[in-house]
C-alpha cells in the first residue's frame, strides 16, 4: 500500500510519485469517488510527448467522463495496460494498481500540494 503521504497532488486531483525525473501519474481516491464506477481508460503512447496542463486521456464512468492532464512537460516513458484492460482498478486501487502513466520530465512543475494541502483543498 502507498504511503500517500510520500505523494504530490495537483489541483486536478491526480497523484504524482516523483522519482528523480520519472513522474508516475494517477487521480486520486477524491477524484475517484466522484467519478463513480470507472468503466473506460483511455491513455497515450509510450514515446508520445506531452505538454503541462493538455489533456493527455480521458476516464468514463457511469455517471461522466472526466479528463486526464499531463502534470509534467515530458515523454511518456510507461502506461499502465492493467487499467486500460481493468478500468474498475482506479476505484479499487487509485493509488496503486490504478495508476495511469510514468512521464520523464526534465523539469518538475511549481505549485504541487503536499497531502496535507490537497486534504484541506478537498474539504472546502
Amino acid at each position: 500500500m502507498t504511503d500517500t503521504s510520500a505523494l504530490s497532488y495537483t489541483e486536478e486531483h491526480e497523484w504524482l510519485r516523483i522519482d528523480g525525473s520519472s513522474v508516475t501519474v494517477g487521480i486520486t481516491e477524491f477524484a475517484a469517488d466522484k467519478l463513480g464506477d470507472v468503466v473506460f481508460v483511455e491513455l497515450p503512447a509510450v514515446g508520445d510527448e506531452v505538454e503541462a496542463g493538455t489533456v493527455v486521456g480521458e476516464i468514463e464512468s457511469t455517471k461522466s467522463v472526466g479528463e486526464l492532464y499531463a502534470p509534467v512537460t515530458g515523454t511518456v516513458t510507461a502506461v499502465n495496460d492493467a487499467v486500460v484492460d481493468d478500468p474498475s482498478l482506479v476505484n479499487s486501487s487509485p493509488f496503486d494498481e490504478g495508476w495511469m502513466l510514468t512521464i520523464e520530465a526534465p523539469e518538475l512543475p511549481e505549485g504541487l500540494l503536499d497531502e496535507a494541502a490537497y486534504t484541506k483543498l478537498v474539504s472546502e
